[in-house]
């Protein structure tokens, strides 16, 4: 492998990759003028449309739009306190581990040209001055999607009670492979959706049964796909880079319902770009978890290790951790064939905004290499998430159980035409 070739190439196509809410409006260093009046249309808008009119805009998750001057004007006071405590734009990496090109938080110039708006009554300034509006694709993060798929039926979900996970098979019927650009799953019914988790099997595979891949699980390192969870916002891949359907191959939709004390129905659907240009590396999902933890009642800060060892050369290019309501932090890290490590994102764990971490520039893994997941869990009374912190917790498919896993997409460098998908530790 020439990783130097390889490497620079790879550098340039993922800094090019357009994450949602990545783009950085104003250079940390930067400081708004104390002179100078801050506008809504000269300054302000452009931090929102660059920072979070991407969530804050109608049937995203953003509690209400900031599209328009009088919506921002009714919220602003609710802004500056959100953006000076740093809670919003959700980003929860400790700015001192890594770099990452999808990186929402704001720089200390955004905060006080926000800030200064708002003490000055929030001044709209001339509409000569505003920039073009965003366009977005009605209902769809991503983008208008080339494909939209939806469970065959609608589900019914009762008033109350636990709902095991439930699984629908949506067959392509395609008699070629297909490249995935991008991929959203959306909710039919957000009130009792949960989270959903799309995997993609041969045609004569069937959830729950046991094969070559094993069981459909969060933590298969094969076929899983994408997902959708609180707060999530869906990544694409830059040019040449994607996610493979193969011909023939079913849709499987992992539903996690929870019920809200009134009988509702649900048909959750996907939304499928397609690569336009020819896909040279196909990206994969790995899930570095622990299933055999056991957390103690009352344990403020119990401790889960989990480990992958790379196989084959590879690339990292993002992380996303996942835990449940006991989460408390979750750091990745780095060891190289030597035995040298190194720390590459560590993260305070919210439930509500499970979010993914691009790399700046991507992470070289040799044959040998391993990413090592630390998780810490608080299942005390200190947690004011704790669902019950006199249980002793273990690993679980509900919410008030608990889950460790390390989220990584990669690609593998091929060797005599072959990829090499163990290595779970």
């Amino acid at each position: 492998m020439n990783r130097t070739a390889k490497s620079v190439s790879l550098k340039v196509a993922i800094i090019v990759s357009v994450m949602s809410c990545s783009l950085a409006w104003a250079e940390p260093g930067e400081k708004a003028s104390a002179n100078k009046s801050v506008t809504y249309s000269k300054e302000v808008v452009r931090i929102l449309q660059n920072r979070c009119q991407q969530c804050h805009r109608p049937g995203q998750i953003g509690p209400f739009s900031l599209l328009d001057y009088e919506h921002a004007k009714d919220w602003a006071e609710t802004i500056k306190e959100v953006v000076a405590e740093r809670r919003m734009p959700p980003w929860f990496a400790d700015p001192k581990i890594g770099k990452f090109s999808n990186d929402r938080s704001l720089s200390k110039a955004e905060i006080e040209t926000i800030t200064s708006w708002v003490d000055a009554g929030c001044p709209k300034g001339e509409d000569r001055d505003l920039p073009k509006p965003l366009e977005f694709a009605d209902g769809w993060f991503i983008g208008k999607p080339d494909l939209i798929v939806s469970m065959p039926q609608e589900y019914q979900v009762p008033a109350t009670g636990t709902i095991p996970y439930q699984y629908f098979v949506i067959p392509t019927n395609w008699d070629e492979d297909r490249w995935v650009q991008s991929v959203e799953l959306k909710p039919g019914n957000p009130a009792v959706v949960h989270h959903i988790v799309m995997f993609v099997r041969p045609a004569d595979f069937r959830p729950g049964e046991r094969g070559r891949e094993g069981n459909v699980r969060e933590e298969d390192p094969l076929g899983f796909f994408a997902a959708v969870a609180p707060g999530y916002i869906p990544p694409g891949f830059p040019k040449g880079f994607g996610k493979k359907i193969p011909k023939g191959s079913n849709i499987i939709l992992q539903m996690h319902y929870t019920t809200n004390g009134t009988a509702q129905s649900d048909r959750s659907s996907v939304g499928l770009i397609f690569a336009r240009d020819p896909v040279h590396t196909e990206v994969r999902t790995r899930g570095v978890f622990n299933t055999s933890f056991a957390i103690p009642p009352g344990d403020g800060n119990h401790e889960v290790k989990s480990a992958f060892r790379f196989p084959q050369d590879s690339v990292v290019l993002s992380f996303m951790p996942h835990m449940h309501l006991r989460g408390k932090d979750f750091e990745y890290e780095f060891q190289h064939p030597d035995g040298r490590s190194e720390k590459l994102l560590s993260v305070k764990w919210n439930f509500n905004w499970q979010v993914h971490y691009e790399l700046a520039e991507p992470l070289i893994a040799p044959k040998g290499s391993r990413i090592n997941c630390t998780a810490h869990f608080d299942n005390s009374t200190a947690n004011k998430a704790n669902p019950d912190p006199t249980q002793r917790i273990t690993w679980g498919d509900q919410t008030w159980d608990e889950m460790m896993i390390g989220y990584i997409n990669y690609f593998v460098q091929k060797s005599n035409g072959k990829e090499a998908v163990s290595g779970t530790e």
